[in-house]
Formats: structure tokens, sequence, C-alpha cells
């Protein structure tokens, strides 16, 4: 029987799945201020490891790494922890924003420097508050809760229209994903041997296996074509 090889190889850390770490800039997130104070951006970072542009911050004599915010420019002045008055690339924890403020950068928790909404020209919303939790709409269009002492920047990611420039030539996209450590190119799986992947082989007429979902699927497989009424050709 087959095996998924792919997937072996990711775990081995060949030079393929191999990111050039070595050239990124730094770890883009927030440090621990509890009190109001006030940075200023001295730079703006290309960083191979991260789609939106970094910034770098100098504040209270230490230099921080961060997501920038569409809109910046060198010399600008950063307020954290801010009550009012709130500008793009301000950083403040969610309870001191307003409803409806576009957010990024936010952290999962308390103090972990930021994990959701990193991607260029991504932001959410704030739709609610509660006194237990704050609901933000994320790019997915999804609601979460978070804690309201989680922090997070006013605006949105730098960097928007990344991904409607096309690549015009397929050198350009292998060293787009060789910077990061993803494979390229990938090899769809009709087009594999049936050893190789459940969709492989040519011995029937149609490769792969129909998207269907079963009547009796569960949720989490209820997609692509849910219990059509009639399919293939007429």
């Amino acid at each position: 029987m087959g095996k998924r090889l792919i997937q072996q190889r990711r775990g081995s850390g060949t030079s393929v799945y191999r990111s050039n770490s070595h050239r990124f800039k730094g770890d883009a997130k927030y440090q621990i201020v509890k009190e109001e104070s006030v940075g200023v951006i001295k730079d703006i970072i290309n960083c191979p490891g991260h789609s939106a542009p970094l910034v770098k911050l100098k504040v209270k004599g230490k230099d921080w790494i961060i997501i920038g915010a569409e809109g910046i420019a060198v010399g600008q002045k950063v307020q954290i922890n801010g009550k009012k008055g709130f500008k793009p690339g301000d950083i403040a924890p969610l309870n001191l924003l307003p409803i409806g403020s576009t957010i990024f950068n936010i952290e999962s928790k308390p103090g972990d420097g930021g994990k959701f909404v990193r991607s260029s020209g991504t932001f959410a919303k704030i739709t609610a508050k509660q006194e237990d939790h704050i609901l933000v709409k994320l790019p997915s269009k999804s609601n979460k809760k978070f804690n309201p002492d989680c922090r997070a920047s006013v605006g949105r990611v730098a960097g928007s229209g990344r991904i409607e420039r096309p690549f015009y030539k397929a050198g350009k996209m292998f060293h787009k994903r060789k910077a990061t450590g993803r494979l390229y190119p990938r090899t769809s799986g009709v087009a594999m041997n049936a050893v190789d992947h459940p969709y492989g082989g040519s011995s029937s007429a149609h490769k792969g296996t129909p998207t269907i979902a079963p009547k009796n699927a569960p949720p989490g497989r209820k997609v692509g074509k849910i219990r059509p009424r009639r399919t293939g050709k007429r």
C-alpha cells in the first residue's frame, strides 16, 4: 500500500522545507509595557519571513519590531496604552478601543505579543464589548471572543494588494516559496500513481473521488456538493 511521502519529508526537515530563517529580521511582537507611553518609528523593514512590512519602534530606549500599519511614516509617534485620540499604528488594549475600531495584530492572551490578523492588507473590527470579553469580527467573517486586556494595533496591516499582483515567471514563485520553506511546485493528486495518492491512478475513467458529502457524514465533512439532487452529465 502506498504511503504519504510528502508528509514524511516534511518531518525530516529537508532543504525543500527549510526556510531561510537566518535572513529574517526578527520576531514581530509587542513587548510588555503597563503604563501609557509614546514610541517613535525609526525604520520600515522588509522581512522575507513576513508578508507585511515591519516597523522598528523606539520605546523608552528599547527597540521593538512590530507589524506595520497602513499609512505610517518614519519619524511618526505611536501612542501605547493611550485612552483617546487613536490613529493608525497606535497600540492599546481592546477594552480602551471604541466599538467599530479597525484593528490588527491582536493578542490571543494578554502579553503574548500578537497572534491574530497579521497578513498584509488584513484587518478586524470590534463589534461588541462585554465585561468579561470583547467580540471581534475577523477577516474570515467569524466572530471571536478576546480578553479585554489583549492588545491590538489600530488600523489595517500595510501591504494591501499584494496577492493581486500576478507572478509572471515560475522562478519568482519558486524563490517566494523557498524563503518560507514551502513546497513548490505542487503536484496534483490525480496526476500521481495509485500508490502515491488516493486520487492517483488511471484505471478508471474519472480520476479522484466524488466531492459529494455522504448522507450520514458528520458536520466536519459536510463540504462540497451537499446532497445534490442530480449529479453528472444529463
